[in-house]
């Protein structure tokens, strides 16, 4: 079984307490161990604020879709914003001596680390997680 949800936000960080929220109680409804959800919630809040702050520059006037699905075996976020988008294969390794003073770069990289899947499409205007449940 497959259950969806689709929330839309304006580009103000404030916002994120909506997303924190919608994911506590999936975590809650659908029995989420403590060690994956601190996956989920983590990567999920910066794939969010990525998309505001980078994506959207904070323009209020401009949202963020984010989409939710729970499968059978899995929890995916979809996070798409109204930017110009990037390439992320442009993105310094955070952890090379030579970037350790550059910020950019540092979400995309955790949410590498924390998802089992990262995917961009669009210009890099929309990520793709899953995080795989068993």
């Amino acid at each position: 079984m497959q259950e969806v949800v689709s929330l839309k936000i304006s580009s103000n960080l404030k916002n994120i307490a909506q997303i924190e929220r919608l994911l506590e109680n999936w975590k809650e409804e659908h029995n989420i161990s403590d060690d994956k959800f601190g996956n989920i919630l983590l990567a999920s809040v910066e794939a969010v604020t990525n998309a505001m702050e980078h994506g959207n520059l904070l323009d209020e006037a401009k949202t963020v879709a984010i989409e939710v699905c729970k499968c059978e075996s899995s929890f995916q976020l979809k996070v798409k914003d109204q930017g110009k988008g990037f390439n992320p294969e442009q993105l310094h390794d955070p952890t090379l001596p030579e970037f350790k003073e550059c910020p950019d770069g540092r979400g995309v990289f955790l949410m590498k680390q924390l998802a089992d899947e990262l995917h961009f499409h669009d210009g890099g205007r929309c990520v793709e997680m899953k995080f795989f449940l068993s």
